[in-house]
């Protein structure tokens, strides 16, 4: 008997709700899935019941992202959202993209800049400003949100029908006994159950698992972003500017790029993204960011400032030629727990709004027709016919080009991206296959060259955990650990030994330390409450070592303004 049915027999049964659609995620996707949802309810003159579950201590509060919004999606699903005040405050102003070497920037001019780099019309948002306008939104239409509760756990009906989840229980200690605070979770059950929990959701992937839904599909692929909040003197700001790098401090090998952005109230937010298909196990992204706000072009718009927030977040960049199956029995997935951001514009918010907006139109569709626990097959229908699908097509081969160096990648780029759509072919008459996973790509370390950091000046650069501590993450200390190992002597044979260990470096939160013992002998230590929720740790895990799992839910980041 495992423990979870040990807990049940104890204690159980578990209480449990019952609703029309069951949204696990509370973000740009869930939301304008409950939203549209109730609109379409609220014109028909019908009732549709639906709950939001987040695993945040309220909306917004693990929501990361650049970002830039392009306002489409959101147009369609609220058209009056400037009257209704959402916070879209920064227009994009002008755009520059800069090639840089360690010294030197070189700008591309304006006329040669790709349209997926041009941002007219767009907004520079602190995107969980957006998502806590949006539960606003859907709780003034009767949307029911439950911030603070993590869905643990799918539930199936006995035909293997998705029926709903289970919240996590809550007063485990880290040994897995209840203590005296000790709860069952709860269970909410759904005519249909929508997965809208961001990149590499954990009940998403196994999902995407059990009903084989990415097969004849790409291997995903991943990037992790990183990201802080500066406030600069006024005479330091630019209000709208943006400006994306490419180059140093990474190798021409290495898939990766920046991103600072001037946004409103003297604010810059400022970010820098990895591939997690890099080769090298000695580079730390964390380091690589830190370095790369000392570059001159970059370290003179935060002259002055101050950092004021930190955070990290993988980012589902594979796009059109992985996205997987998006239905199943009783679901769906929507926004980056499939897949859907657009790696060439670096946008995801405008998908994922989309996305929940199509999944919707199939619910109420099913619902309408009195339908229960089917496949949703009216919604990858839909988004065959959409402008997203569109976007998507025309971007398929972007990431997939940069494994062949950044020269071939910024020449096909351009040639995809601003040279064929001048010749009125928008999308790419060649397609580039991924084949292997971004977990494979790692190097043994004696076959890479040692990356030998500065030590951070406190002012530019910073270190892991004085980051962690701006980032406001907090979990309860006496609880089971999230991060867990399949095989805890694999971390030492295997990651340590062929890799040195990676993931000390990979972390940007310093959960994992190798530690020597008297004996002289290295342990994995695994610091849970400083995880950021990045997931980062679940994808890049060269052995596939590393689960992440939900902690109680209101633990983890509390993100302002990022």
């Amino acid at each position: 008997m495992n423990t979870q049915d040990f807990l049940l027999q104890q204690y159980g049964p578990r209480e449990s709700m019952e609703y029309d659609v069951v949204i696990v995620g509370a973000g740009p996707a869930g939301l304008a899935t409950a939203i549209r949802l109730k609109q379409l309810a609220s014109a028909a003159g019908s009732e549709v019941s639906v709950v939001v579950l987040e695993k945040g201590a309220e909306p917004g509060a693990h929501i990361l992202s650049g970002a830039i919004m392009d306002p489409r999606a959101l147009t369609e699903l609220i058209p009056d959202w400037k009257e209704k005040g959402a916070p879209l405050k920064q227009a994009v102003t002008a755009d520059e993209f800069l090639f840089l070497s360690e010294t030197g920037a070189r700008a591309t001019p304006h006329g040669l800049l790709p349209d997926c780099f041009k941002n007219e019309g767009n907004y520079i948002v602190s995107l969980g400003e957006v998502v806590q306008w949006l539960a606003a939104q859907a709780e003034e239409l009767g949307v029911e949100i439950f911030p603070g509760f993590a869905a643990a756990e799918v539930l199936y009906a006995e035909d293997g029908t998705v029926r709903g989840v289970a919240t996590g229980n809550m007063g485990l200690g880290k040994d897995g006994d209840p203590t005296d605070h000790f709860q069952l979770g709860m269970e909410l059950r759904g005519k249909y159950t929508i997965f809208a929990e961001g990149s590499r959701g954990h009940l998403g992937k196994q999902l995407i698992e059990r009903f084989a839904l990415d097969a004849g599909k790409d291997p995903q692929s991943y990037g992790l972003g990183l990201k802080e909040l500066w406030e600069v003197p006024a005479a330091s700001h630019r209000a709208g500017l943006v400006v994306h790098t490419a180059g140093w401090p990474l190798d021409a090998d290495t898939y990766g790029g920046s991103f600072l952005y001037h946004a409103a109230d003297n604010r810059i937010a400022i970010g820098f993204v990895v591939g997690l298909d890099y080769a090298n196990p000695w580079l730390s992204p964390f380091e690589e960011f830190q370095r790369f706000k000392t570059h001159p072009a970059i370290a003179k718009h935060l002259a002055g400032g101050r950092r004021i927030s930190y955070g990290a977040r993988a980012i589902t960049a594979g796009g059109l030629l992985s996205l997987p199956k998006t239905v199943f029995p009783g679901g769906a997935l929507v926004g980056c727990d499939a897949g859907y951001l657009n790696a060439s514009r670096i946008k995801g918010s405008h998908a994922a709004i989309k996305s929940g907006m199509l999944c919707a139109e199939s619910l109420f569709e099913a619902l309408a027709a009195g339908r229960c626990g089917d496949v949703l097959s009216a919604y990858p229908q839909a988004f065959e016919k959409s402008w997203l699908h569109a976007e998507l097509l025309q971007a398929k081969n972007f990431k997939q080009w940069f494994k062949k160096g950044r020269a071939t990648a910024t020449l096909m780029t351009g040639i995809e991206q601003w040279l064929l759509p001048r010749l009125g072919v928008k999308c790419p008459p060649w397609t580039l296959r991924r084949t292997a996973a971004d977990h494979t790509f790692l190097k043994p370390a004696d076959q890479c060259e040692r990356i030998a950091y500065p030590k951070p000046d406190g002012k530019l650069s910073f270190d892991r955990l004085s980051s962690v501590f701006v980032s406001n993450t907090n979990h309860e200390e006496n609880q089971p650990a999230h991060l867990r190992l399949r095989d805890e002597q694999a971390a030492l044979d295997i990651n340590l030994m062929t890799f040195a260990g990676p993931e000390a470096r990979f972390c940007p939160a310093g959960v994992y330390e190798y530690v020597g013992q008297a004996n002289g002998r290295q342990r994995l230590q695994i610091n849970a409450q400083n995880c950021l929720h990045c997931k980062t740790c679940d994808i890049k895990d060269p052995t596939q070592n590393i689960t992440w799992v939900v902690p109680e839910g209101g633990g983890g980041p509390a993100y302002a303004g990022m």
